[in-house]
């Protein structure tokens, strides 16, 4: 990642970290979609297959997929979320990373989450992102991504009361899963839904499923 967007996003985020785990720790019990997603997502991963959740943030994806039975650990680029993560799912491993350059070895992987994480990510940096993921996972590995989706790049300098600098970005599917595809993924399948009122901000999804060939 660009060494500037690099430090915003990481800075940023380590503002925000408790606070942040406060509001999104939870925030899958109020989303059915969600579940049942990563209920058929865990389905697919064997027992003694590796996993990991990229930009875990406090931990509450990684923590769903281990109680259905996934060997999973998760991987955030800023050290204050990962404090959180580790606070929050004791047992559990959390790391620092950087998605744009992964210390994971080759084919180590067979499934991947990543719920928003691509969110403050330029769109020039993800071809980069993705051919990592593609190359830590398995062949026949599986990603789950979220993402919000629409055109915009918001630019924000303040949340919950909090300095931060960093941009926003909202991807439409197609653009997503062609990037997938040009990074050797196949697309499986692509679902969408509308925000939950009153549980999270208020922007359309987006879910793909892809594997590596």
């Amino acid at each position: 990642m660009v060494d500037d967007a690099f430090h915003s996003i990481r800075d940023s985020y380590d503002r925000i970290a408790e606070e942040y785990a406060r509001r999104i720790f939870d925030e899958l019990q109020h989303k059915p979609f969600d579940r049942q997603l990563l209920d058929r997502f865990a389905a697919r991963i064997s027992k003694n297959a590796q996993a990991c959740d990229m930009g875990c943030g406090p931990g509450h994806v990684a923590r769903y997929l281990h109680a259905a039975g996934v060997s999973i650990w998760g991987l955030d680029l800023s050290s204050a979320m990962v404090a959180q993560a580790r606070k929050l799912n004791p047992g559990m491993v959390f790391r620092e990373g950087d998605m744009t350059a992964l210390d994971i070895p080759d084919a180590s992987l067979f499934a991947i989450a990543a719920f928003y994480a691509i969110v403050n990510i330029p769109k020039t940096s993800l071809p980069l992102v993705f051919s990592e993921m593609a190359r830590v996972l398995q062949p026949g590995g599986l990603l789950l991504l979220a993402f919000h989706t629409g055109n915009e790049v918001i630019r924000e300098e303040e949340l919950w009361g909090f300095p931060i600098s960093m941009d926003f970005l909202l991807f439409q599917p197609s653009e997503i899963a062609s990037l997938l595809e040009a990074a050797n993924f196949v697309v499986e399948e692509i679902t969408e839904r509308d925000p939950y009122p009153e549980v999270e901000y208020p922007s359309h999804r987006a879910y793909i499923l892809a594997r590596k060939p």
